[in-house]
């Protein structure tokens, strides 16, 4: 099958597409045929070497995965030909993966759409639970019109709360039309949500750094109920930096993906879609951060 692999920490040339081996699924473990391969910031920030990674080389990348169950273990709860979307073991960015944490596709959800959903919601979800946010609090969430942003701003509403989304002014329609109250992040954000919400925010989503938490202290009048996925500063300022790794809401995922196939939710714009091939050129634009729907390589 093919593969993208790297020998070695580094810059986005490292990423080799190669012959590698078909994997086999053992106990509950079963082999997708990928369709889809979500490109995350944890991805290139592995192959930096900003993030650990398996410590033997070469590497397989990528872990969220949108495809069609191939090959099932003895104890595998799956049937060959479901189609599922999810994390795989081993590396996501090739022609075949091996996964255990996997929910189904809803049928009106095409691959490429289904991709975006895992990693984000499962972010989106776990950092919501971490601020506690009830049902009538104020969210300020920062970045609001990426993909965990969009997540975090759409379950914030259907859990009842209301919620100021920061993005560029070139995206606030993007950020109402998830539900939020929009403004425009950068120098004096901090004034522009006290007019919005001049009672004060009760909690603080950071989703995209470039130097918001000083404002978002500022509207808190301390560092409690705050987190952030995206600023590296945060443990200098007494901010919790939130991380979860791995797939630990899965039933919020799948709740997630039948309510995008639904139009209930929707997704920050199309999939930005590279060939396996053209890993490094994905993972390029993924590190600049900019442009509005889920960057997906199509296998």
């Amino acid at each position: 099958m093919h593969a993208i692999r790297y020998e070695r920490v580094g810059g986005p040339e490292v990423l080799r597409l190669v012959e590698a081996p078909l994997p086999e699924p053992g106990g509950e473990q079963v082999r997708v045929a990928v369709r889809a391969a979500g490109v995350n910031p944890a991805d290139w920030k592995t192959r930096q070497g900003l993030m650990p990674g398996p410590p033997e080389f070469p590497r397989g990348i990528g872990v969220e995965i949108a495809g069609v169950v191939d090959a099932v273990g003895p104890d595998a709860a799956w049937r060959v030909g479901d189609e599922v979307i999810g994390w795989s073991v081993g590396g996501g960015y090739a022609e075949y993966a091996l996964a255990t944490s996997l929910v189904a596709k809803p049928g009106g959800l095409s691959f490429a759409d289904g991709v975006a959903v895992p990693v984000a919601a499962n972010t989106a979800g776990g950092g919501l639970e971490a601020l506690a946010v009830k049902s009538g609090e104020t969210l300020l969430v920062n970045g609001a019109s990426g993909a965990v942003g969009a997540m975090v701003v759409q379950l914030a509403r259907a859990a009842g709360a209301d919620v100021i989304g920061t993005a560029s002014a070139a995206n606030q329609a993007v950020v109402a039309r998830f539900g939020a109250r929009p403004t425009t992040y950068g120098e004096g954000v901090a004034a522009r949500v006290r007019e919005i919400a001049p009672r004060g925010v009760d909690a603080v989503f950071d989703c995209a750094g470039h130097g918001f938490l000083d404002a978002a202290i500022e509207l808190r009048g301390g560092t409690d109920r705050i987190i952030t996925i995206a600023d590296g500063t945060a443990a200098d300022k007494g901010v919790r930096f939130y991380s979860r790794a791995g797939a630990t809401a899965l039933d919020l995922v799948e709740k997630v993906a039948q309510r995008v196939a639904t139009g209930e939710f929707v997704l920050p714009g199309p999939a930005r879609t590279y060939p396996l091939a053209e890993a490094a050129a994905a993972q390029t634009e993924s590190e600049t951060g900019h442009g509005l729907g889920k960057i997906v390589l199509l296998v």
